[in-house]
């Protein structure tokens, strides 16, 4: 913690292995419901992948002859050779379970860690208060009360997200582009390496975002521990007024670097589908590629970059779960000074046997007349 009253540590490293660790911690007494929805991220992003090849073996079955013959011979099997039963059993006992299960699946997932972020919330609480409670009164001098109500409510609401959204949000971008890449290899790693031709140019736009976004959070951070903290007389105005300004010209820097990163991501999304239409058409007339291949991979090539986006937009919730988390350990891992025995002696069981006479809390000395402890007097 801060020695001053004003000063706090401009935070805000993206991941720090050590502070992850006790993070998860808190994780551990429900292990059980943090599992179920692990597994619910990694069925849902599995299932990311089917619609497009869906869409593909509908085309190839109806609209394409020679992809017709290039089928797996279960669904060729499965499907009628009229177009319109073998659409609707496509679309109803294919596609519509596949759109069910996704949907149970996220509730699923989103719920479970909903009440898991709530559960650590309340035991982080519960344990910054605690800790509170026993810190010495020197303590307290030094570090104001607003800054205190800020770790046990603000810092703790931005765990909160990093558990209940940002975590499961990771693994399941995660997982959908992991079964994306292979769907497209297996269909046609040609095509797939044409579509990933983009990614170095997303990599290099992403770590400039990062960059942009990491300089304006921690001069977000300098401005924000004042505006919460701010309690001085006018003599301070002047002061609070500049790092004011400070922290909008920050925020509006970051508002500014999220408009130009996703414009270009989704340029780049644009570019990759692009090739894929030239040249994937063009492969197509020549019979390398089925038609509904060329139609998958336009699908898989919107589904692959969207995750991307995502996560890119989740390092900044665990760049400020980082600074929170330092925050808030900062403040635990303070010694108390005064530490309670472990096995405190009652008052009553104090005073026996010290030879100073008790009558009940009664004062003893001069003997005082009835009336006078009756009496009352008028106070100017």
């Amino acid at each position: 913690m801060a020695d001053t009253f004003h000063e706090e540590e401009v935070l805000g490293k993206a991941y720090d292995s050590r502070l992850m660790r006790r993070l998860l911690e808190y994780l551990r007494p429900y292990w059980l419901v943090v599992l179920v929805a692990l597994v619910a991220t990694l069925l849902y992003g599995v299932l990311q992948a089917v619609p497009p090849y869906l869409m593909k073996v509908e085309v190839d079955r109806y609209l394409d002859p020679t992809g017709r013959a290039r089928l797996p011979q279960g669904l060729a099997q499965f499907l009628s050779s009229s177009p319109m039963v073998g659409i609707s059993q496509i679309a109803f006992a294919l596609f519509l379970p596949t759109v069910i299960a996704t949907f149970l699946l996220e509730f699923g997932q989103t719920f479970a860690m909903q009440l898991v972020g709530q559960k650590v919330m309340y035991d982080l609480r519960k344990q910054i208060f605690g800790h509170l409670q026993r810190l010495q009164m020197s303590f307290f001098d030094r570090n104001p009360v607003g800054r205190l109500v800020t770790r046990v409510t603000t810092d703790v609401d931005v765990l909160n997200d990093l558990f209940a959204a940002g975590v499961t949000a990771i693994f399941q971008d995660f997982f959908t582009l992991v079964s994306i890449i292979v769907v497209m290899l297996k269909m046609n790693w040609k095509l797939a390496l044409l579509t990933f031709s983009v990614l170095p140019l997303i990599v290099l736009t992403t770590m400039a975002f990062r960059k942009a976004v990491r300089q304006s959070y921690r001069q977000n951070l300098t401005g924000m521990a004042v505006l919460q903290l701010f309690n001085r007389e006018a003599r301070s105005f002047e002061e609070f007024g500049k790092i004011n300004r400070t922290h909008m010209e920050a925020y509006k820097d970051s508002i500014l670097a999220y408009g130009l990163f996703y414009p270009a991501v989704e340029f780049l999304g644009v570019a990759a589908v692009a090739i894929i239409l030239y040249l994937g058409g063009g492969l197509s007339l020549d019979g390398a590629v089925t038609v509904g291949t060329a139609i998958a991979f336009i699908q898989y090539s919107q589904r692959f970059f969207r995750p991307i986006q995502d996560l890119s937009d989740k390092y900044n919730i665990l760049q400020a779960a980082m600074a929170s988390s330092e925050r808030i350990f900062k403040l635990l891992d303070t010694p108390v000074a005064i530490a309670d025995p472990a096995e405190p002696v009652p008052l009553a069981a104090a005073g026996e046997g010290s030879g100073v006479p008790t009558d009940g809390g009664r004062r003893q000395g001069p003997e005082i007349h009835p009336s006078a402890e009756t009496a009352s007097a008028p106070v100017p």
